[in-house]
């Protein structure tokens, strides 16, 4: 390809946003593909696979080092595919495993229980549900799979929002709360004193704080150096999950928990 595209056409597209973002993004996107065929690459030859001057391809390494997702040998002056990427690439493996590891352990807590059985994982900043199995007693066909739920009014979501980092746990739990029920705390003391017996418990309690008629419970899922990555439990109707019975489904999600922190190669 000819790689002899005036340098101002890609600043000024660039500076425009819209389609010239989107095509900086699929650029960005094509040097990394590039780099996994070839291994690596120099400037000048990821600029003809682009067909791209050499200067806007070195903008688009550099913003790519900058993030840690290409490399530079100092040596030869050639790129290849960073330690970001395989950050990157981890989180994604992990999520996979867990769905595959936690797809018996869904089903036996849901058997266990009779009730709907979820493992959920950290999105952003709220909990996504990635598996559901239905115990004897869920006859309700509603389905929580791909659903995204608030941290701070969901059993899941203040599992995982109890074991982030303190800085990004503050910022989450500083910001305006939405309220959903009457139940639902939607303030930092509030929701810091909860986090912290979730601490304490190893496990947490929601009581028709998202839903009125819906309690919940979950407990801490960990990967083979101690992280959490993300929470199982089981969820139904209040008048069946009553109050008095949530620390036993808790103790019981708790251990599902952990045969699935052990299935993930957590040996603690």
């Amino acid at each position: 390809m000819s790689n002899t595209t005036d340098t101002s056409d890609d600043r000024s597209e660039e500076r425009r946003g819209g389609a010239g973002s989107v095509q900086s993004v699929d650029r960005a996107v094509s040097v990394l593909e590039i780099l996994a065929k070839l291994g690596d690459a120099g400037v000048t030859e990821i600029s003809e696979e682009l067909g791209v001057h050499k200067s806007t391809a070195f903008r688009i390494l550099g913003v790519l080092e900058n993030r840690g997702l290409v490399e530079q040998e100092k040596e030869r002056g050639k790129y290849y595919l960073g330690a970001g990427v395989l950050r990157l690439a981890g989180a994604a493996a992990i999520r996979l495993d867990i769905s595959q590891e936690g797809q018996p352990v869904c089903r036996a807590l849901a058997d266990e229980t009779g009730e709907t059985a979820n493992i959920a994982v950290l999105d952003g900043d709220a909990a996504v549900n990635i598996m559901q199995a239905r115990g004897a007693a869920a006859v309700t066909a509603y389905n929580w799979l791909g659903r995204r739920t608030p941290l701070h009014a969901t059993a899941s979501g203040k599992v995982l929002l109890a074991h982030l980092p303190q800085q990004r746990r503050e910022t989450l739990v500083t910001r305006k709360l939405p309220r959903f029920t009457e139940n639902t705390l939607t303030t930092a003391a509030g929701v810091r004193e909860q986090l912290t017996a979730v601490l304490q418990d190893g496990f947490a309690c929601t009581n028709e704080e998202l839903e009125i008629g819906l309690n919940a419970v979950a407990a801490p899922v960990r990967a083979h150096d101690g992280a959490v990555i993300g929470a199982i439990g089981v969820s139904g109707p209040a008048y069946r999950m009553e109050r008095r019975l949530l620390p036993e489904l808790a103790e019981r999600s708790a251990k599902a928990a952990a045969e699935l922190s052990r299935r993930m190669g957590y040996a603690g």
